[in-house]
């Protein structure tokens, strides 16, 4: 899993049929690169993410194959540093 925080959001059109209904978002890693992943969850610019990818991501679809490499899983809540330890 990789942490990420949303930078902006695609649309396709034209898409293959496998490929869900949901949100493309461009993700900046904490590395600085930046990829593109399937938000089933309704994330938004600024937000903190979980991403995993590969068979995993793939796999959380057990209906259909989903052409999907890159898979938000969660949107992680900031802690004030005041409140960190």
């Amino acid at each position: 899993m990789v942490r990420g925080r949303v930078k902006g959001r695609y649309w396709a059109t034209k898409r293959v049929a496998t490929l869900p209904q949901g949100a493309l978002l461009e993700v900046e890693l904490e590395n600085g690169s930046h990829i593109i992943a399937f938000d089933p969850l309704g994330c938004g610019d600024g937000e903190q993410v979980l991403i995993t990818q590969g068979s995993v991501a793939a796999g959380y679809f057990d209906k259909i194959r989903a052409p999907v490499d890159a898979l938000i899983i969660g949107s992680l809540d900031e802690v004030p540093p005041s409140r960190r330890r």
